[in-house]
């Protein structure tokens, strides 16, 4: 029985935890060879032996996605390793919190650097693979910050501000290979990440409770709920589908 990403080759960046975690192992269900990307040797290696142990095609490679060198560097690895590339998952994220005259510059540039940057070095580099292949798809992880602002994330909001226009940009620019290019947007997912992103707000003891009274469903989102999506526009369950931003926030910003 066929599966819905059978022949792909992936790379998901900040993928040793989290929601990028879940991407790579779902796409691992569906087929796809994945590269898994992260800082942490440890967790990265052991991800990768618990896909292939149930049978799914997986590498790790240590790369911080702020360096372009280091990104390009994964790039050609994945082309050795699994002789192609078709997916681009570019979704290696940090929060940076802090009021906008009190972060240091060490800290807004590596957000930038991190959530933005990372961003154009794994499609800079990228891209001309998928080109080669003949297609493929790019599938950023943005974030509901890119539609709203959040107190004292200045430099997490700009950096995923700028996702949505860029995604576009690609979407126009590479439909003429077949390469179609399209943004996750998750408000609260249940990650490491947003635990540490409640600190920077003044309730943050009371934050998550809140947070959840205001989505629809009544619950935080999970790391799944987020990889299902990244599924659909890695598929060609998606293929009439370019140039979409699709929020995944229970309701959040209805």
């Amino acid at each position: 029985m066929s599966k819905l990403l059978d022949g792909e080759v992936a790379i998901i960046t900040g993928s040793t935890s989290g929601m990028g975690e879940a991407i790579a192992r779902r796409f691992a269900k569906e087929g796809a060879a994945v590269v898994i990307n992260g800082t942490n040797e440890e967790r990265g290696s052991r991800i990768e032996y618990e896909i292939v142990k149930e049978g799914g095609n997986a590498a790790f490679f240590k790369a911080d996605v702020s360096s372009a060198s280091e990104v390009e560097a994964m790039v050609e690895f994945a082309l050795g390793k699994f002789s192609k590339l078709s997916v681009l998952v570019p979704n290696a994220g940090i929060l940076g919190n802090g009021l906008a005259t009190e972060i240091t510059l060490e800290t807004w540039d590596k957000t930038i650097g991190v959530n933005l940057n990372g961003v154009y070095y794994l499609c800079r580099y990228g891209l001309p693979k998928l080109i080669e292949a003949g297609g493929g798809k790019v599938v950023v992880n943005a974030s509901i910050a890119s539609f709203k602002s959040f107190p004292q994330h200045p430099a997490y909001c700009a950096s995923k501000g700028a996702l949505i226009p860029f995604m576009k940009n690609i979407a126009q620019d590479y439909a003429v290979h077949n390469i179609r290019a399209n943004a996750l947007c998750p408000g609260p997912v249940d990650t490491p990440l947003i635990w540490d992103s409640v600190k920077a707000f003044p309730n943050a003891d009371s934050i998550i409770e809140e947070t959840i009274g205001m989505t629809c469903v009544g619950r935080l989102g999970t790391p799944e709920d987020v990889a299902e999506a990244a599924v659909f526009f890695a598929s060609d369950q998606s293929s009439f589908i370019t140039g979409a931003s699709l929020t995944i926030d229970g309701g959040i910003m209805t």
